[in-house]
């Protein structure tokens, strides 16, 4: 992870049980005699990572619905230290104002964003179910309320119209795209971690997830593609344009469409354990 990211250490299970009692039930002592959880368990994923939000980051409370994704926080953490780089390597001065794509029910980025760094940020989504849900965690922890802000995007067919107003400025946009291309697709990808995992196989994901957050049509390349096209509208009010991309193997079409509009670009690699990914950024200015 990055050098900075404040989850480098193991979990304080102990100590975030303390904080979050509900997680109690969840730990035990596995045959090293280390403390853990069942990580293919939804429940006992949840109740850690509102645990850590609750002790690490003061949030007072935190929800998601049912069958939602629930999104593991020191991974998430490292794509805002990561933008806390990109960002600083232009001098910005404070506030720094992010937008957020794809917000989901979680906010789990704007709340990072405002508590890691105090950044002013926009989260957008078009489900209406994540946003009220988005708004209630907002609602639930106030002082959050002076930096976060929601926006419901109402056209399927548009990533930054209708959500970037007139003489708004953004130091960054950010987004965890969907990168599955069908609902096979994902369920596929998540046995093969429950193999590695040494579980059983599942029909679901263990971590939850609905249609729209784990899978589109023509999965994360696609997404983002289109994300590049729409960007060009939009260079003049904003510093650097940035997504996840979880598949390496899509950077080829990625870097090509970039080309097409003229924009720099770079891509920052990220590590959490086994798992690779890595930051597609471009900018215009």
């Amino acid at each position: 992870m990055h050098p900075k990211n404040i989850h480098n250490k193991s979990y304080d299970f102990q100590g975030l049980s303390e904080t979050h009692p509900a997680l109690t039930s969840h730990v035990f002592v596995n045959g090293y005699g280390i403390r853990t959880i069942d990580f293919s368990d939804k429940e006992a994923v949840f109740h850690l990572n509102k645990a850590i939000l609750m002790r690490q980051y003061h949030i007072n409370d935190w929800h998601i619905p049912k069958n939602y994704l629930c999104p593991p926080i020191p991974g998430r953490a490292d794509y805002i230290y990561h933008l806390n780089d990109l960002v600083s390597e232009n001098n910005s001065k404070p506030p720094v104002k992010g937008l957020d794509i794809g917000v989901g029910a979680s906010c789990i980025y704007p709340i990072l964003g405002a508590r890691l760094y105090n950044w002013q940020m926009v989260g957008c989504d078009i489900h209406e179910n994540s946003v009220k849900s988005a708004l209630e965690n907002i609602e639930a922890t106030p002082d959050l309320k002076k930096n976060i802000e929601i926006r419901h995007q109402k056209n399927n067919a548009h990533i930054f119209e209708g959500i970037i107003n007139t003489g708004e400025q953004y130091h960054f946009t950010m987004c965890n795209p969907p990168f599955h291309a069908s609902e096979e697709e994902a369920v596929k990808l998540t046995n093969t971690k429950m193999k590695n995992l040494g579980y059983a196989e599942t029909n679901t994901s263990n971590f939850g997830g609905q249609a729209n957050e784990l899978w589109c049509n023509g999965g994360e390349a696609l997404f983002i593609k289109r994300m590049i096209k729409q960007s060009v509208d939009f260079k003049n009010q904003v510093g650097w344009f940035t997504s996840l991309v979880s598949k390496s193997d899509n950077l080829p079409k990625i870097q090509k469409q970039i080309k097409k509009t003229n924009a720099r670009h770079k891509i920052i690699e990220m590590s959490q354990g086994n798992k690779k990914s890595r930051i597609v950024a471009w900018t215009y200015q």
